[in-house]
């Protein structure tokens, strides 16, 4: 496996879209066109508590993405209307294995 960092962004929404939507939208098409991504899985409950994990080639990488203007608004945006609150953390992954149904 080639060495890759996590980003873990889990978050509580506020009420209501306020263009949260289309921002999530464009950024996701947007993230896969970046040096460094490596790919990207996300949920959200119910109750607007939300879970994004982002994959990455290096901590350059990452911060070349956070850098671009379109993420500054977002994250900007994210304080001032769409969150409750959120948190981020960085991690390298170790290790990693699975199992999918039919193999």
């Amino acid at each position: 496996m080639e060495a890759r960092i996590a980003v873990i962004f889990t978050s509580l929404r506020t009420g209501g879209d306020g263009g949260y939507a289309a921002m999530s939208d464009e950024l996701e098409r947007l993230v896969k066109d970046q040096p460094g991504f490596v790919g990207l899985e996300s949920a959200r409950g119910a109750d607007g508590t939300g879970i994004t994990v982002s994959y990455w080639s290096s901590m350059e990488a990452i911060a070349a993405w956070k850098a671009l203007p379109i993420h500054r608004e977002a994250q900007g945006r994210g304080r001032a209307e769409w969150y409750r609150n959120y948190k981020v953390r960085i991690c390298r992954i170790e290790r990693e294995y699975g199992f999918a149904e039919g193999d």
